[in-house]
């Protein structure tokens, strides 16, 4: 029934949408139905049945459709079934189309349509902006009614969808639709079924060449066949599927892919392929740069097209996975596919890198021996690769399985390995072997042995377990730490000499001995050489081993030339190495002639060899032992009789041991020999034989490792041609492998810790002698003559200036240094020179360079820097020095930097280049540079840098000081700034331990770029001129001139005495340096006088406090130093308010005036605290002098039994004390316990106060220079206080001593106690004193101190003054005699 009552008639669906009562969504039209009617589904959709013979109704449905408001508006989705499509119903739904707003989908299913009405349909879509989705079933458009589409989507820019189901648009129209996906960019899916499998081509290959992300779908059904995907393209994942093309389809899809960035997933599994499709694939390969994964299984690939694969992988730098197992091809095929992923020389490059997984085999495939060795040269080699299947396999059998996982052994990449199916995994030694290699290696994550005859068997639970175990995390142990030490067995002999010492002589005599005494002679030296080569040899270091028992002894042979002493620093032993030199010098200039060099050549030869010794010994953290060397001189047998020359020549040995002691272990021998004689030799081998095993048994015990290690690496030199160097990575695997304890256990471990403990064994190797260690290019030289020899003696003398194109500036780019190093080390002859680059490429040798110090890169985080090779720049001191700029209005400024012991150490030869690179660094750098230039020679650098020139020169025989000299035309503080701020940083970092001491140069020397021989007289030590400034009072330091000595040379004047002003030696910021030290001590004189905060008068500790009457003083000794805090006040304004140094001067003089004036009226008061004590008959401000070795010295503490001490007394008038000038004073024999206990308190305190005043500079120190006690000794213990800068300070610290400043504060405040009884008992002890040497009158009094009594007019209090005051204040005084 309700079916019925839905089923209405056509006359009623027109009225009801002529009436607008129905809001349809969904409207689907069936023609050629047996009866006419409506019946709605839902509220919003419904089916309209329409009989052949009420065909207008459709007309008319249509055009009241395209009138209706509400339809318009609300309709969807338009179905068409059966329609047999005439040109006015076409024109109809067009209007429709065109009015309705939201029709998003057509679908025609069995439709017809003719050309006419195809047409008009394109005409509609060129309009329509609103449909999504278009689907065509079996509508029978062909390839008229495709092209006809393709014209109306080319301009369509709102479809998304096109569907054409069972239809045969053949090629012609999959061509048109391909023509329309290459310009209709907005279509997002496209399906096709067709009965032919051709039409994917075109539309697949358009999609993919216009890289478009729309959705592909492309089925067939041929002939009756059952329904088959041909294609499937998803731009979600990126993958394309490819189920069945024909070759020439396969070919062209193929074409498409090149330069395709849309897919990353290449499907081909079971299509049949030819070579001509590997062909093609090869270019894809080659260009396409987003393809990750393709898998090619089951193609029928034979050789020939998996040659073409392969060499596009040479280029390929994006492919993943390659699949190619279930192919036709043989080993060939598997050789030609693996070459790409494999290197076949330690100095090649892998060509690809980033294929990481690949299969093959299967039962048609044939590895064979050439595919087996393929295999293992891949898996020993490669290092990207870690996925490999080998499926299906029946070629190889158990022997190539185990060697297959024998080469596993050594690889650290692979992690997953598939051998399903192979047929050769069975047996017990394949089983013995996997669970081997897993114990060595455990990167390996996976092992799949399905359906092989071993997991048939049941017996890879054990590798399955094994697996596991290297997957756990292994506990972090430290494995060096409990391995066994032992004694070392090798020991180095440096032979250290100049050109023609007799060196490599006296090693062949010493070897003559060595075999004489049938010990086994292990001479490393090639013998074997063809005569044309051993003619054009260039000389270089030297190594020949001996063996003594079971002790090595090698002999390093140092080059004496001069272009090999900055290799000298790589050869020198390592901390803890068994090794001794020998410095060797001829007594002769040349063994040519008999011309003796002088007792100053032969000391001066040795002292670089002592000072490059002790140098190097200087960069080793700790020291386990002084370097021992022995002395030997050659060539004795020419001297006919013992001479004065010869005497001499010991004598200047003697000094040089007396020099060095302490620095180097000197043995006390010297040898003098024939170097030529093995007699006479004889004795130094023995010298030899016994330093060594005296040296084995002194020095740190090394790993019993490295002894088995020495043995390991021996047998992999055999196994290996002989090869003298290995890289790292090599080390590493051999660790791996054979050394149990640098192995890594699971792959959870701490890789990098494993890694660190095989670079330390390397080291230790390196440091005893056995191998050369690179860390930077990697690398382990294991024949140390031959690196010496052939490679270091050919990079030493490489003439880089002559061959090189560039201009002279010393940089040169790294490739044209590999080109020269290529063309120079290269033998033009074959089968000749060195074979460097059978070992070495020409980019390790330029980091080894780098490491060796023989050039320098600019800019290190660069790596195609450009470099510095200091042997391209020329040598500058023999052109006349002139500075490029000469002004009248210019200023000179130089700074001399000097090794703090240059008479032991000197700076390195690698030293002054580094500097040259970094300052060229930091000038370029920097943001206001202003045009800076940079030039450089041999030992120079010139800058130009704002304004300001400066040279800096590396000065003296052995390069111990550097001198950096400017010229400018500002002002001298931004000079010295530029030099301090960024020059001499830059040198500091650069030193490698050695002080360098900081002198002011003459600035005339500058000015005249005075030759250095003439100006190591014309500087002072900045720190030694600091001082002085200190040492003066406030008012000289501004005038203060610092005076040259004149500089002779046989009699004639090259410079004349002068003087420089501090003020024009000194930048601004070191003058306020000096200030604000001269602050910082009387800032500490206040602080150490417990000041009380002015406003603090009231409060509870009034004894620390005074009234404002200025001499009613509370007799304290908080209360003496009362008022300084409004000077510590002053002195924090005057830091406020610095203007310049003429002010600052100014401030300080203040701030001194201030201070003494009220250290003057404190102790002005004690003169006059106790006027009742006999009404002031002897002075009361008394001191003590003692004598001693002519000298006088203040006492500054009374102990008893002190004997040979005079008593002066102070000139005591009002804010003006001070010493008498010519004062006897009176004698007093020794002082006994009673004037210990007088005296002392006294001692103390007012001692304290003097030695304050004498702090600041206060003239109260007058006539007592002589007397101010020497603070070297006293006070040593207070060498780093800012108290010791500065005469003044240093007085300070003698007289106050322990008992003044190594208190703390709360026992300094105890100090501060009421101090009346001291003074009373001090002064009663000098009128008793007094008294016993009847010197109690005022005449006798006059007579030895020069005192008189008077009384001031003003205030009528009494003192003692001597006779200048007395005349010159003699208005306000009146004499009291006694």
């Amino acid at each position: 029934m309700a079916s019925n009552q839905n089923f209405r008639d056509l006359q009623w669906v027109l009225h009801a949408i002529k009436s607008e009562t129905l809001n349809l969504h969904n409207i689907s039209f069936y023609l050629s139905q047996p009866t006419s009617g409506c019946f709605q589904e839902t509220e919003n959709s419904m089916n309209i049945n329409i009989s052949k013979d009420s065909l207008l109704y459709f007309l008319h449905l249509l055009t009241v459709l395209g009138t209706a408001k509400n339809i318009q508006s609300s309709l969807r989705n338009l179905e068409f079934h059966q329609v047999e499509w005439e040109l006015q119903q076409l024109l109809n739904l067009g209007v429709l189309l065109e009015n309705s707003t939201n029709i998003k989908q057509l679908v025609f299913r069995r439709n017809r349509f003719n050309t006419e009405c195809l047409s008009e349909f394109s005409d509609v879509l060129k309009r329509n902006n609103v449909i999504k989705e278009i689907t065509f079933s079996e509508s029978s458009i062909g390839y008229v009614g495709a092209g006809i589409l393709s014209s109306a989507l080319k301009v369509n820019d709102s479809l998304e969808e096109l569907q054409i189901w069972e239809d045969s648009i053949g090629s012609k129209g999959a061509e048109e639709l391909s023509k329309m996906i290459e310009g209709n960019s907005t279509l997002k899916l496209l399906t096709i079924f067709d009965s032919s499998s051709i039409t994917a081509t075109p539309l697949i290959s358009a999609v993919l060449a216009r890289n478009r992300t729309m959705e592909v779908h492309i089925w067939s059904g041929e002939n009756g066949e059952k329904i088959s995907k041909v294609v499937e393209f998803s731009p979600e994942n990126s993958t394309l599927r490819i189920y069945r093309l024909n070759i020439s389809g396969a070919c062209r899809v193929a074409c498409a892919l090149g330069c395709n960035s849309t897919v990353k997933s290449l499907d081909m599994t079971g299509v049949r392929l030819k070579s001509k499709w590997a062909k093609e694939f090869r270019w894809v390969l080659e260009q396409n740069k987003s393809l990750k994964e393709v898998n090619l299984s089951k193609t029928c690939l034979k050789d020939k097209g998996v040659v073409y694969v392969a060499a596009g992988l040479f280029k390929n730098e994006s492919l993943e996975s390659l699949y190619l197992d279930g192919n036709w091809f043989s080993g060939i095929g598997v050789e030609h596919l693996l070459c790409p992923l494999s290197r076949f020389s330690a100095l090649q490059y892998q060509a690809n890198i980033t294929l990481k997984a690949v299969t093959f085999g299967g039962g048609s495939t044939k590895i064979g021996r050439d595919g087996l060795a393929a295999i293992l040269q891949m898996l020993t080699s490669n290092e990207s690769v870690t996925r490999l299947g080998i499926y299906d396999d029946e070629s190889l059998k158990p022997d190539d399985i185990v060697k297959i996982f024998k080469s596993l052994e050594r690889n650290a990449t692979l992690r997953h390995l598939s051998l399903q199916g192979c047929k050769g995994v069975q047996g017990e030694l394949v089983l013995q072997t996997i669970t081997e290699t897993l114990q060595v290696n455990p990167w390996i994550e996976d092992i799949d042995l399905s359906r092989t005859p071993l997991q048939n068997s049941g017996k890879t639970d054990g590798i399955y377990k094994r697996l596991g175990q290297n997957g756990k995390s292994e506990p972090d142990m430290d494995l060096l730490k409990d391995m066994p030490l032992t004694v070392p067995k090798s020991c180095r002999v440096f032979f250290c000499g100049q050109e023609y010492a007799g060196k490599s002589t006296l090693c062949n005599s010493i070897s003559q001995n060595f075999s004489s005494s049938k010990v086994p002679y292990l001479d490393q030296v090639r013998t074997f050489v063809n005569p044309v080569e051993q003619a054009i040899r260039t000389n270089g270091m030297k190594i020949r081993t001996f063996k003594d028992e079971d002790t090595k002894i090698s002999i390093w042979n140092l080059a004496g030339q001069h272009e090999f002493y900055s290799l000298h620093d790589l050869m020198f032993p390592g901390h803890g190495s068994a090794s001794f030199f020998l410095i060797i010098s001829s007594l002769f200039r040349k063994p040519s002639n008999r011309e003796p060099k002088t007792p100053a050549e032969i000391e001066e030869d040795l002292q670089y060899w002592l000072r490059f010794i002790v140098s190097n010994s200087r960069r080793a953290v700790q020291q386990c032992m002084l370097p021992n060397v022995t002395i030997v001189l050659t060539h004795y047998d020419k001297i006919n009789q013992p001479s004065q020359n010869l005497q001499a020549t010991v004598n200047s040995i003697q000094r040089l041991r007396d020099k060095f002691q302490g620095f180097v272990d000197f043995y006390p021998t010297v040898f003098t020999i024939d170097a030529r004689s093995s007699a006479s030799v004889s004795k130094l081998t023995h010298h030899l034989r016994k330093t060594s095993k005296t040296i084995l048994q002194r020095v740190p015990r090394v790993y019993q490792l490295c002894n088995d290690l020495l043995q390991i690496l021996s047998d992999w030199r055999s196994e290996n041609f002989n090869k003298p160097a290995m890289k790292l990575k090599e080390f590493g695997e051999l660790c791996q492998v054979k050394v149990p304890p640098l192995r890594i256990r699971s792959r959870h471990d701490n890789k990098e810790k494993v890694e660190m403990r095989r670079r330390a064994v390397a080291t230790c190797l390196h440091n005893i002698g056995e191998v050369i260690y690179f860390d930077d290019p990697g690398f382990l030289i294991l024949d140390c003559e031959w690196f010496c020899g052939e490679v270091l003696g050919q990079l030493i003398r490489l003439d880089v200036r002559r061959q090189s194109s560039i201009e002279n500036n010393g940089f040169i780019s790294r490739k044209e240094l590999e080109k020269i190093l290529r063309g120079s080390l290269q033998s033009q002859i074959p089968g000749m020179g060195s074979k460097v680059f059978e070992n070495l490429d020409a980019s390790d040798l330029v980091r080894m360079m780098l490491k060796l110090e023989l050039c320098y890169e600019r800019d290190p985080s660069n790596p195609n820097s450009l470099l510095l090779i200091p042997s391209i720049l020329e040598e500058g001191r023999g052109k006349p020095q002139r500075w490029q700029l000469s002004t009248p209005d210019c200023l000179y400024a130089g700074r001399h930097l000097e090794c703090d012991d240059s008479s032991h150490t000197f700076l390195t030869p690698g030293f002054f280049p580094r500097l040259q690179v970094h300052l060229h660094n930091r000038i370029i750098g920097l943001h206001n540079q202003h045009g800076a230039t940079y030039s450089l020679e041999k030992y120079l650098i010139s800058i130009n840098i704002n304004g300001i020139y400066i040279r800096i020169e590396l000065g003296g025989q052995l390069g111990y000081y550097i001198d950096v000299l400017a010229c400018s035309t500002k002002n001298l503080t931004e000079t010295l700034r530029l030099i301090q701020q960024l020059i001499i940083p830059a040198i500091h970092s650069f030193c490698n331990g050695i002080t360098l001491i900081e002198n002011v140069l003459r600035p005339e020397c500058v000015q005249n770029l005075t030759p250095p021989r003439y100006r190591k007289t014309q500087l002072v030590s900045l720190q030694q001129l600091k001082q002085a400034l200190l040492s003066v009072s406030a008012e000289s330091m501004y005038d203060y001139q610092h005076t040259w000595s004149p500089v002779l040379d046989s009699g004639r004047p090259i410079l004349r005495s002068g003087f420089d002003l501090a003020r024009d030696l000194l930048s601004d910021d070191d003058f306020r340096e000096v200030l604000h030290r001269r602050y910082h001590d009387l800032y500490n004189l206040a602080v150490e006088l417990q000041v009380p905060p002015e406003n603090n008068s009231d409060g509870p500790d009034q004894s620390l406090s005074t009234s404002n009457e200025p001499d009613k003083v509370d007799p304290t000794f908080g209360g003496i130093a009362k008022g300084v805090e409004a000077v510590l006040q002053r002195l924090k304004i005057i830091e406020q308010e610095i203007r310049d140094l003429k002010q600052e001067i100014q401030g300080l003089r203040y701030y001194e005036h201030r201070l003494l004036i009220e250290l003057h009226r404190k102790v002005n008061y004690l003169v006059n605290y106790n006027v009742q004590l006999e009404e002031r008959k002897v002075p009361n401000m008394f001191f003590f002098v003692r004598t001693e070795n002519y000298t006088r010295r203040l006492v500054t503490n009374m102990i008893s039994g002190m004997n040979a001490l005079r008593l002066h007394m102070l000139c005591e008038y009002r804010q003006e004390m001070h010493v008498v000038e010519d004062q006897m004073g009176c004698e007093m024999m020794q002082v006994d316990n009673r004037a210990v206990q007088c005296l002392a308190p006294y001692m103390k305190k007012f001692m304290k106060l003097l030695t304050f005043a004498l702090k600041i500079g206060a003239h109260l120190a007058a006539g007592m220079g002589e007397m101010i006690p020497d603070l070297s000794r006293e006070v040593a213990h207070l060498s780093g206080s800012s108290l010791l800068y500065g005469a003044g300070g240093a007085v300070a610290a003698g007289a106050v001593g322990a008992a003044a400043m190594g208190r703390s504060r709360s026992r300094a405040v105890e100090g501060s106690r009421d101090i009346q009884q001291d003074l009373k008992t001090a002064q009663q002890w000098v009128v008793d004193f007094l008294r016993q040497r009847r010197c109690s009158s005022g005449k006798d009094i006059a007579e030895k101190f020069g005192l008189f009594r008077v009384r001031y007019r003003d205030n009528g209090q009494i003192a003692w003054i001597c006779r200048r005051h007395m005349s010159i204040r003699a208005n306000e005084i009146i004499e009291v005699p006694i």
